[in-house]
């Protein structure tokens, strides 16, 4: 097992989810998913190590009570809080996407969602708005928030992870158009640089439909109330 990464299983388990019968997929699912958590029990140890080193060379006594267990518990935190490189809109749309005759607009908003900054490895975090224009295509509502949840759960820059989920759902749906926009807090400016705690970054993406009808651009960004 440690000679695969969970890249590599993916990619191994996709070609055979596209092979096999309809049947056989959830057991073929739940096999994938067991090989995965597998791969990222095996990783442990060596983030926790590399935890132990930080913490010895930030000048802590690494042996005293308070931090015997803090290099496991810091490893096994990252990568819960980086599970979004395990995942792939394929596992989380998992036939969720229904022909519908519908063809106006679909918005999803105040979706919460923390992040990583991948330039100093500390939080941000806010919440999202997602629309689409459906082209007679929708997905179950709870998979555009679980589609935020993938990209977020990643080293990111709020910039490229707005324009990920908006591109990601573009791809799923084909829709007439798509918008996503997010607003959040970044610790990096809070809790060390300028500190600024007040401030707020806000970023958007429009795709599609949004982008070229400024009438369509209006009625998302009213009904969501970021005017």
């Amino acid at each position: 097992m440690e000679n695969y990464t969970v890249s590599e299983i993916t990619e191994q388990a996709t070609g055979c989810l596209n092979q096999c019968t309809n049947e056989s997929k959830p057991h073929l699912h739940q096999e994938v998913k067991n090989l995965k958590n597998s791969v990222e029990t095996n990783k442990l140890p060596c983030i926790e190590k590399f935890y132990l080193t930080i913490l010895s060379e930030l000048g802590e006594d690494a042996e005293r009570e308070g931090l015997l267990r803090t290099p496991l518990r810091a490893a096994k935190a990252m990568q819960f809080l980086t599970k979004g490189y395990k995942e792939t809109i394929r596992d989380v749309l998992n036939e969720a996407i229904f022909d519908e005759n519908h063809e106006e607009m679909v918005i999803v908003k105040d979706i919460d969602f923390f992040s990583l900054c991948e330039h100093h490895l500390v939080p941000f975090f806010g919440k999202a708005h997602v629309a689409y224009l459906s082209n007679r295509k929708v997905v179950g509502l709870s998979k555009i928030a679980r589609i935020v949840e993938i990209y977020s759960r990643r080293l990111q820059v709020q910039e490229h992870l707005t324009k990920q989920i908006a591109q990601a759902i573009s791809e799923a749906l084909e829709p007439a158009g798509v918008a996503v926009v997010m607003e959040a807090n970044h610790m990096c400016m809070v809790m060390r640089g300028v500190q600024k705690i007040n401030a707020c970054t806000v970023t958007s993406v429009m795709l599609g439909k949004f982008q070229d009808d400024p009438k369509t651009r209006s009625e998302f960004i009213a009904l969501t109330g970021k005017n």
